[in-house]
C-alpha cells in the first residue's frame, strides 16, 4: 500500500498543534507564487553521514571516469555503443543478437530499484545518482571554494556587478565549463569507445564533425544542469521522484523527521532546562531552521515525505549537531519508516516486497543461465531454398546448404565446420579458410555429401559441429533429404 502523503501530513499536522503546514504541497520550494526561480542556496554540510557519502562518492567518480580505460579480456569495462550496436558490460560482448540477454538485463535492473525503493526508500539518489554525487561532491564544493558559503553566495548575487564579482563569476563558470567538457567526453567514451573518442580530439576536425558537434552537445547539456537547471533536474525532469509514492510504503526506510518527538517546535530559552520543556509539553524540535537551510532541494523535511527530497542525509547531520549542542538525543531527523515512527515498528516484509523479491530471483536466474549458457557464436544450417538431392558420379548423394554464422565476440573468429554424424563429407563452397569478424556475419554455402548405405529413407538426420581453434561451440542439427527408397 503506497504512502498516503495528505493522510500523514495530516496526521502530523495535528501533531505540530498550530504549525503552519497548509500549503506546502501547493508549490515548489524552488519557485515563487509568480512561478519564478527561487535560488537554493544550501549551507555546507558536515557530519559522519557527509563524510560517508563523501568516501562513497570519490570511489564512485573514481570508476565512472576510469570506467572507459579499465580492459578485461581486451573489452571496456562498459560500453554502450548504440551507434554500432556493441554493448560491453564487465568485458563480456553483447551484440543485437543477444537482445534477449540485454532485455532481461533491463528488467532485472528497474525491478531492482522497485525492490530498494520500496525497502529503503530514495537510497540511490542521495548516495549514488550521478546527478546528486558531481551536483555535491564536486560541483557544490568548487561553488564553496569560489563564492563561500550560503549567506556570502546570497550576499555575491545581490551585489552589483563589480570587478570582484565579475572575476568570481567567471571563474568559477569557466571551470563549470571545463568539468562539463570531461564528464561529456568521459560519458561519449562509454558510447563510442575511447580509440574512436581520441580519433576525434586528434584528428582533423574536419573529418569527424557528426563526433565533434556530440562533444559540445554533450558539455553543453551537463554545464547547464550542474550550472543552471541543478536540483530542478531532480525535481522536474527525473521521473524516479514522481513513481516514489507508488513504491514506498508505511514500511519503507526514508528520511524522516520524528513529529512525535519534535513537536510541538519552540525555540530554545536560555533559563528553561530540558525537563522543563518536556514536562510543559514542548516538543524537541528547537525551530533552528537548520534542516531547511543545508537541504539543495530547498525543502522542510518537518513537513513529512517530498517528492523533492533525494534523501542526502544533510539534514540529519545538521540536525544532529544542533542536537548535541544543546543536548537533546540525536536522531529527531534520521532513517526510519512511517510505522517505525507512529507505532515504533521495525521494518518488515511485506507482501509487496516479497512478491518482487520473487520476481527479481526469478529474473536474476533466468538472466545468469542466459549469460553463462550463451555461445561466442550464433550459427543456423538451412538448407538451400529450391534445391533438391543430387547423386554424385561415384554414387553418393549431395545436398546443398546455406549457413550463417555470428560472431558474439570482439575479435576476429577462425570457424571450422565438422560433419559429426553420419558419416560423410562436409565441404564449405567458395572459402578455404571461415573468419568471421567481430560482431559480424558470415553467410556461405555449404555442400554435404553422404553415402547411400548410411542415409535413411527420405530424411537422414545430420549433426555438424562449430569449432573454433580446436574448441567446439555449437552443435547444429539439420537434415538430409535423399530417395525414399534405400540404397
Amino acid at each position: 500500500m503506497a504512502v498516503d502523503m495528505e493522510a500523514t501530513n495530516r496526521a502530523q499536522g495535528t501533531a505540530a498543534r498550530g504549525a503552519d503546514r497548509r500549503d506546502f504541497r501547493d508549490h515548489l520550494s524552488t519557485a515563487d507564487k509568480e512561478g519564478r526561480r527561487k535560488w537554493i542556496y544550501p549551507r555546507k554540510v558536515k557530519g559522519p553521514l557527509f563524510r560517508a557519502r563523501t568516501w562513497v562518492s570519490w570511489l564512485l567518480l573514481a570508476i565512472m571516469f576510469a570506467g572507459p580505460f579499465i580492459r578485461i579480456g581486451g573489452e571496456p569495462l562498459l560500453l554502450m555503443n548504440v551507434i554500432d550496436r556493441k554493448f560491453v558490460v564487465l568485458g563480456q560482448v553483447f551484440w543485437p543478437q543477444d537482445g534477449i540477454i540485454l532485455a532481461i538485463g533491463l528488467l532485472v535492473f528497474f525491478t531492482g530499484i522497485a525492490i530498494f525503493t520500496t525497502a529503503y526508500g530514495r537510497l540511490w539518489c542521495g548516495w549514488t545518482c550521478p546527478q546528486t554525487v558531481l551536483m555535491e561532491m564536486v560541483f557544490r564544493k568548487i561553488e564553496y571554494a569560489i563564492e563561500g558559503d550560503a549567506h556570502q553566495q546570497r550576499a555575491l548575487a545581490a551585489a552589483p556587478w563589480t570587478a570582484r564579482k565579475v572575476l568570481k563569476k567567471a571563474a568559477k563558470h569557466s571551470i563549470f565549463f571545463l568539468l562539463s567538457f570531461i564528464i561529456g567526453n568521459t560519458l561519449l567514451a562509454y558510447i563510442i569507445g575511447t580509440e574512436q573518442l581520441f580519433r576525434i580530439i586528434t584528428d582533423n576536425p574536419a573529418n569527424h564533425l557528426t563526433g565533434l558537434t556530440f562533444m559540445l552537445l554533450f558539455t553543453i547539456v551537463f554545464y547547464l544542469i550542474f550550472a543552471r537547471f541543478r536540483e530542478q533536474a531532480c525535481t522536474f525532469i527525473c521521473p524516479y521522484g514522481r513513481f516514489q509514492s507508488t513504491l514506498l510504503d508505511e514500511n519503507s526506510i526514508v528520511v524522516a523527521y520524528d513529529y512525535k518527538r519534535g513537536e510541538p517546535r519552540r525555540g530554545l530559552k536560555r533559563s528553561e532546562t530540558h525537563e522543563e520543556r518536556r514536562a510543559s509539553g514542548i516538543g524537541d524540535c528547537i525551530s533552528c531552521n537548520q534542516c531547511v537551510a543545508v537541504c539543495p532541494t530547498g525543502i522542510d523535511i518537518r513537513n513529512g515525505t517530498q517528492m523533492e527530497c533525494v534523501h542526502c542525509t544533510a539534514c540529519i547531520d545538521a540536525c544532529n549537531a544542533v542536537m548535541e549542542r544543546v543536548g537533546l538525543p540525536k536522531g529527531l531527523i534520521r532513517y526510519a519508516s512511517l510505522n517505525g515512527i507512529e507505532k515504533g515498528e521495525r521494518l518488515r516484509l511485506t507482501p509487496r516486497l516479497a512478491l518482487y523479491s520473487v520476481i527479481i530471483v526469478a529474473l536474476i536466474a533466468i538472466e545468469a543461465f542466459l549469460v553463462f549458457t550463451r555461445s561466442d557464436v550464433q550459427t543456423t544450417l538451412l538448407r538451400a531454398p529450391g534445391s533438391l538431392y543430387q547423386q554424385m558420379p561415384d554414387g553418393r548423394f549431395s545436398n546443398l546448404y546455406t549457413i550463417r554464422i555470428g560472431n558474439k565476440t570482439g575479435r576476429d573468429m577462425p570457424v571450422e565446420l565438422r560433419l559429426e554424424q553420419p558419416e560423410g563429407e562436409l565441404r564449405v563452397m567458395g572459402l578455404e579458410k571461415i573468419v568471421v569478424p567481430p560482431g559480424k556475419q558470415v553467410e556461405t554455402s555449404v555442400l554435404i555429401q553422404l553415402d547411400g548405405g548410411v542415409m535413411a529413407p527420405g530424411r537422414t538426420p545430420l549433426v555438424v559441429g562449430v569449432y573454433s581453434e580446436g574448441r567446439k561451440l555449437q552443435t547444429l542439427k539439420s537434415t538430409f533429404v535423399g530417395p525414399r527408397t534405400g540404397r
